[in-house]
Formats: structure tokens, sequence, C-alpha cells
């Protein structure tokens, strides 16, 4: 997929975020991320694309932003879910930040659309701080939807946009693991089958709790949590008192062990 094939790509699944599907993905995402994001601390944090959600809204880190691509109709999507400006524009494949300048990453349906996705996680882990942490929203081709999405392309009827390059969630460890991202949490959801109409969707509202219990791989959606593991890296804890750590007391022989 090129860049340009990217682009068209990106804009239909912001089309298709607007639908009765689209809005049922969104909310599982929403409350997901929502979830996820709240106890994540540091300093800054960004996500990218996607500006119908507001990854970051539960987050309190003090700088927080949201980026889409260089040719997103800004004119439609100039504010997130929450009425926040998107303040950065920018390639996917380059990301104009710091190496190891971000706490947090969020990446939703930003890989299965991008002309080069492993180079788009090769910047994140870039960008990211040592345990840093990235959050990774996809389709599960594994999964009603994504037997739908087969179909579709062979009848030229797709139920998700067609240009998409859907992952499975082995396949997004298996590239995570590569670049010393280690998976921490992963959740899968939304289970009704792919009807397009409100109406078919809440019907099948049941189906969420049975997914979760009896078939729980097969969401329609997972949200991948990872952490930037850094070799021969050890966290240590605060600084104490420097003149007691230079000289400990000595333990009378009477309490020792």
């Amino acid at each position: 997929m090129d860049s340009a094939a990217s682009e068209k790509s990106i804009i239909a699944l912001d089309e298709w975020l607007l639908s009765p599907a689209g809005a049922y993905v969104r909310a599982f995402e929403q409350a997901c991320l929502d979830e996820l994001t709240a106890d994540i601390f540091g300093y800054n944090a960004v996500q990218i694309g996607v500006p119908q959600i507001d990854a970051l809204a539960a987050n309190r880190m003090p700088n927080k932003w949201q980026a889409a691509t260089r040719t997103s109709r800004f004119d439609e999507l100039a504010f997130a879910a929450s009425g926040k400006q998107i303040a950065v524009a920018l390639d996917f494949a380059e990301l104009p930040f710091a190496s190891q300048s971000l706490d947090l990453v969020v990446l939703p349906h930003v890989l299965e659309f991008a002309a080069e996705p492993h180079q788009v996680l090769r910047e994140v882990e870039r960008v990211l701080i040592p345990e840093g942490q990235v959050i990774i929203c996809g389709f599960n081709p594994a999964s009603l939807w994504g037997l739908r999405q087969g179909i579709g392309k062979v009848t030229r009827s797709c139920y998700l946009p067609a240009a998409g390059e859907f992952i499975s969630m082995p396949r997004m460890k298996d590239w995570l693991k590569l670049l010393n991202l280690g998976v921490t949490r992963s959740h899968f959801g939304c289970y009704a089958p792919p009807f397009r109409t409100t109406q078919w969707i809440d019907r099948c509202a049941v189906m969420e709790g049975a997914g979760q219990k009896y078939w729980p791989y097969l969401g329609a959606v997972y949200i991948v949590h990872a952490v930037k593991r850094v070799k021969g890296m050890h966290l240590i804890g605060p600084a104490w008192n420097r003149k007691s750590s230079r000289a400990p007391q000595a333990v009378p022989a009477t309490n020792r062990e």
C-alpha cells in the first residue's frame, strides 16, 4: 500500500467510524482506553490518528497531543471527540518527536491502514522513553467481522474499509516482541455480528457478555497494551537521605537475625 492509498483508506475509515457499526466500535474503544490510560503517569502523551476517539481523555499527563496525517481533512476533523484541536499534522512513518521523549503513544487503527506499519512501530519505539507505553487498537481478522470482510473482498461488498490490512493478535504480538515492546495486557470486544443498523446491533447487546465468557478471542476489535523494555536497565527508587545512605547505622548484635 503506497502513501496515497494509505491516505484514502484512512479517510474511508473516518467515514466508516460515523456509521452505526463505527459508533459501536468507538463506544467500546473509548471505554477501554479510558480505563487503560487513567493510571498511566508521565509528562508527554500522543494519540496518532482517529480523532473521532479521544484516547487520552482520562489520562492526567500535563502534555497531551492528538496527531493526524498531513493531508487529513482538517475542515471536517479539526476537533477530537472532546473538542480539543488536533495539535500535530505528521507522517506516521516519520514522527516529529525526539528520541525517548514520550511516555505514552496510542495508535487506534493506524497500523492496519498505514503504508508502512513496521516503520510506524519502529518510530513509536524510537520516541518512547524506557518503560514508555504504547496502546494499539485493531480489527480482529479472527472474528465474524473478519470473516464477513473476507467474503466482501471477493464479492466487492466489504463491511469494513476495503483497503485495511488487518493484523491478527498473535502477529501483532510478534511485531512488538521484535522491538522489545512487551505486551502486558490485551482486550477483545464488539461480539455482535456485522450488522449495519443500530437496531440490530442493539438487539445483540447480550452477546457482549456471552462473548467475553465463551469465545473471548473472537471479538471484532482488540486492544493491546505494551511497554518498552530496555535490556540492562533497572528501575531504582528515589534517592533518600544521602547521609544515612553513606553511613548506615550498625545493627546491634543482639538484634541481628
